[in-house]
């Protein structure tokens, strides 16, 4: 029968992915991760594997809290363009609070141009963000809340790029005028032909 692990796993990924966050992928040595997990190495080799499946699995448990549940919350509680609204709008908030930016959007910059595995597996969580879109816009499409002139897909890139550049802006520029104000250019797009009044 194996033994039960004698640390609490939530709290060492948690630590983990703090320190991934707060440092970046290369800044962070398989010592860091054991001083900040209260793993020796051979406990988080033995637990974890090795340093980019440790985080891999921290990246993933970020996006749990930080893009999966958002998507989940604003889709069942929103129609389809006010739950791109909203989740445009909490992007921004979430920019300007957190300084240490988005986890995903600071690994696509650092790690995945030079590491084809760690570029393949934010290829995919990026997919997932871009699917949101695009299931909103498609529904807002076929209810007539969101204009047809333009293909759901290349809408769903254009907001995935929307949120990828808030990111990246906030820790430059965390200026709310300017985030809000390029999320209310980017939704207009959405907007259905004015109807004529006839004279």
């Amino acid at each position: 029968m194996a033994r039960p692990r004698a640390f609490d796993e939530s709290a060492a990924l948690d630590a983990a992915m703090t320190r991934f966050w707060e440092h970046g992928y290369a800044a962070t040595s398989v010592r860091d991760l054991g001083d900040c997990m209260g793993l020796g190495a051979a406990s988080l080799y033995n637990a974890f594997g090795d340093k980019r499946a440790l985080f891999t699995r921290c990246l993933d448990r970020y996006l749990d809290r930080n893009m999966r549940e958002r998507i989940a919350r604003h889709e069942a509680s929103n129609p389809p363009r006010e739950a791109i609204e909203a989740f445009l709008a909490e992007s921004v908030e979430r920019s300007l609070a957190d300084r240490r930016g988005c986890l995903l959007v600071n690994t696509a910059l650092e790690i995945a141009p030079h590491d084809e595995e760690v570029g393949e597996v934010v290829a995919a969580r990026l997919g997932e963000l871009e699917a949101f879109f695009r299931r909103c816009i498609l529904r807002g499409q076929r209810s007539g809340t969101i204009a047809r002139r333009h293909p759901a897909r290349d809408l769903a890139r254009l907001f995935l790029t929307t949120v990828m550049g808030l990111r990246v802006l906030a820790r430059a520029r965390p200026e709310p005028a300017l985030l809000r104000g390029a999320v209310r250019q980017a939704l207009t797009l959405l907007d259905p032909p004015a109807t004529e009044i006839p004279s």
